[in-house]
């Protein structure tokens, strides 16, 4: 019997990634190809294993480098359509600047609570802030990488989580953007759900709660 919500945050509780980063190429000026190159070689080793050792990422998720050290590092590998490197100071927050809060996905949580379901947010963060404000009204337990020294998709912040929250892998579900997450929580047991659309997701979670959840 499932008792439990694990969830993404960024792209899942918030707007996708991809329209947040598309505005701040615009605004920063961002060489848009170069951008792409970059991150596509560094997200692939981060999430899919390609190439040897571990990168900047990796650190940065697990709080192990601080995000004024990852600004600089990203930055200087970057070009802006002036031919110069971005300013580092401030960059993540620049990039992130254009996550909206998707509400239909915070209304879920708080009909899943009050259903009796646990419900965690397990997040990735790159030094970012979040609006934690409230977030009592929605979340029974809150793992952020880089506060707990762990990252998705390592199986250790997954069993983390279902420690919090009291229950075990079969007992839960697991929302996320990124397939690699969702591959790495189903070798646990979980049931993975990969989200594309707010729409979409909360129909298949009905379907496997069998409780309305909007």
């Amino acid at each position: 019997m499932l008792k439990g919500v694990l969830i993404d945050w960024g792209g899942v509780l918030t707007t996708g990634l991809s329209e947040a980063i598309t505005e701040w190429i615009v605004a920063d000026r961002i060489d848009p190809g170069h951008y792409r190159d970059v991150m596509r070689r560094l997200v692939l080793h981060a999430y899919e294993g390609s190439g040897s050792g571990e990168n900047a990422i990796h650190a940065l998720e697990r709080g192990e480098i601080s995000g004024l050290d990852f600004e600089r590092n990203l930055a200087a590998r970057l070009v802006t359509t002036d031919g110069v490197p971005p300013v580092a100071e401030g960059l993540l927050a620049r990039m992130f600047a254009g996550f909206q809060r998707v509400e239909p996905m915070y209304d879920m949580l708080r009909q899943a609570r009050a259903a009796g379901l646990r419900t965690c947010l397990v997040s990735n963060s790159w030094a970012n802030e979040y609006p934690r404000e409230d977030w009592d009204d929605f979340f029974d337990e809150i793992v952020i990488s880089g506060e707990v020294g762990m990252r998705k998709p390592e199986p250790r912040i997954f069993e983390h989580a279902l420690g919090r929250v009291g229950l075990a892998g079969p007992e839960c579900v697991f929302v996320d953007d990124m397939e690699a997450n969702i591959t790495a929580a189903r070798a646990l047991g979980i049931v993975g759900v990969h989200h594309r659309d707010p729409e979409l997701t909360i129909t298949e979670l009905e379907r496997l709660f069998s409780v309305p959840l909007r």
